[in-house]
């Protein structure tokens, strides 16, 4: 094969020996370069964070939370590796020292303006394949959230005023009108 039909794929290395600072993630051995995220950004996913931690904890649950930068290595190979916002993991037998190995059962991605295409149609697409059970799209421009429930392979579409219900789950809703964006 000659060197201008080639394809030429990136590994978890290079993602490794990216110099400090530097964030990307990788989908099918493309590498996607990550901006740091901005302060509101920041606010909705450590608001996020505590709320299912907190109902984790208190209905004794055995998931785990992660919030980024948390390594998710959604295939048995070395072309995919994505840090969501937030990750729910209920099998534990999917942690490893360096993050998950496999499909978190929840994903929630907080989109920013670098960040659409990528949230919206790459990751909805790789999650879906991977065998993430629901993806949570939360877009704070257009103050809406998207809720993809994979298991049941339903869409709903929420406003910021909304209580939204996390599919996997039988009695946890965020309420969003209560959440501050600032």
């Amino acid at each position: 094969m000659d060197a201008a039909r080639r394809v030429e794929y990136n590994t978890t290395e290079d993602i490794y020996n990216l110099p400090d600072g530097q964030r990307a993630e990788l989908i099918d051995g493309k590498m996607y370069m990550m901006a740091a995220p901005g302060r509101a950004h920041q606010g909705l996913v450590t608001e996020f964070t505590y709320l299912i931690r907190d109902y984790i904890r208190n209905k004794n649950g055995d998931c785990v939370i992660y919030p980024s930068p948390f390594a998710v290595f959604l295939n048995a190979d070395d072309k995919t590796y994505v840090e969501p916002d937030i990750c729910v993991i209920c099998d534990k037998d999917k942690l490893i020292d360096e993050g998950c190995k496999g499909a978190p059962d929840w994903i929630i991605e907080i989109v920013s303006a670098t960040s659409g295409r990528m949230d919206y149609y790459i990751k909805l697409f790789k999650y879906r394949t991977a065998g993430v059970r629901e993806y949570w799209i939360v877009d704070p421009m257009k103050k809406r959230v998207m809720v993809y429930n994979f298991e049941h392979d339903t869409i709903e579409e929420y406003s910021f005023s909304d209580k939204v219900k996390a599919g996997i789950y039988k009695d946890f809703e965020i309420n969003f009108d209560g959440i501050s964006i600032e």
